[in-house]
């Protein structure tokens, strides 16, 4: 054979060997590219399901947050609604006992005052007694004033 066709064909055995060599490496190269797609992708994806987790997590707490307000809320409302029934039926209570206590002075001062006027009564139906000369009359007993 003669050294060209020989060179010839080392130049295309040598051609498929940078072929294939070539081959491996772009299909490397490819491999790699995949790898880091899938990563990347993969990558956004748990972002994205962190993000729409952590929304979802702060939606609840809201929630939560909201629902705890609301009770906060309807409990003040159940006090303060006890506390005005509580102080209403003090007032109550209070008037019923001051009226009782006017009832009862009010006896205890008609029965002082029968009690006096029964003491002038009897003291001018005696008969040793000579009636004075009236003069104007007093809620007082004789004896009892400004004399």
């Amino acid at each position: 054979m003669p050294a060209e066709v020989r060179e010839a064909a080392q130049i295309l055995s040598h051609k498929e060997e940078v072929l294939a060599q070539t081959d491996e490496e772009v299909a490397l190269r490819l491999a790699r590219a995949d790898e880091e797609v899938e990563r990347r992708v993969s990558e956004s994806e748990i972002a994205q399901a962190a993000e729409a987790r952590a929304e979802q997590v702060a939606a609840q707490a809201q929630n939560e947050a909201d629902r705890v307000l609301e009770d906060a809320r309807e409990q003040v409302q159940h006090k303060i609604a006890e506390g005005e029934k509580l102080a209403g039926e003090q007032m109550e209570e209070a008037d019923r006992y001051a009226l009782e206590m006017r009832r009862k002075l009010e006896q205890q001062l008609n029965a002082f005052l029968s009690s006096v006027q029964a003491g002038v009564d009897a003291l001018e139906q005696r008969p040793d007694r000579a009636e004075p000369p009236r003069q104007e009359e007093s809620a007082l007993p004789p004896g009892y004033g400004a004399e």
